[in-house]
């Protein structure tokens, strides 16, 4: 069995999720029923493995840890939220970076004519600093698959990426 405080955040189950929601804003992680058992008591979340069948009992133990270490992140990221960041680089061609909407435009890198456009996920904000950008959010998964979208928009795979190292670059998570 493990335990997770709460920490000053509220927790829900419904159906195959539990939702978490702190003073950032809320995120929600899907769990198996088959192979655990999650309660909420005393601002703990108990998550507890089920033994019943001997060949899955390590398996729902490992899932278990799993899954106590997403939700143990979570917690975190609700009160404390995530932010990485990320350096443009351009050597050859200005780029300039833009907002708009759930997308960010990436103008002129590799001296194209026509911009790249990187899907925002989720709740996921963008800042930008001259040639950094801040990715903050409250989901980490949100967060990753957006700095992850930004990276392949950048790749050129038609020119010899020694050479050219355009792009945007991760440089440290906070």
């Amino acid at each position: 069995m493990y335990e997770i405080d709460l920490k000053g955040v509220n927790a829900n189950i419904e159906n195959d999720y539990i939702i978490i929601k702190g003073s950032l804003g809320s995120t929600k992680k899907k769990f198996n029923k088959k192979f655990v058992d999650i309660k909420i008591e005393n601002g703990k979340i108990l998550i507890i493995p089920k033994t019943d069948n001997k060949r899955l009992k390590k398996f729902s133990e490992n899932i278990a840890n799993a899954l106590k270490n997403e939700i143990e992140r979570a917690v975190n990221s609700v009160n404390n939220g995530i932010t990485v960041k990320l350096n443009a680089v351009s050597a050859h061609f200005p780029l300039s970076l833009e907002v708009k909407g759930d997308k960010l435009i990436i103008k002129n890198i590799y001296g194209e004519r026509v911009p790249r456009e990187a899907k925002i996920i989720g709740d996921t904000k963008i800042e930008i600093k001259g040639q950094e950008v801040y990715v903050k959010g409250v989901d980490i998964y949100d967060v990753n698959q957006t700095i992850a979208n930004i990276i392949n928009t950048c790749k050129n795979m038609q020119k010899d990426q020694r050479v050219f190292q355009d792009g945007i670059y991760p440089i440290k998570e906070e």
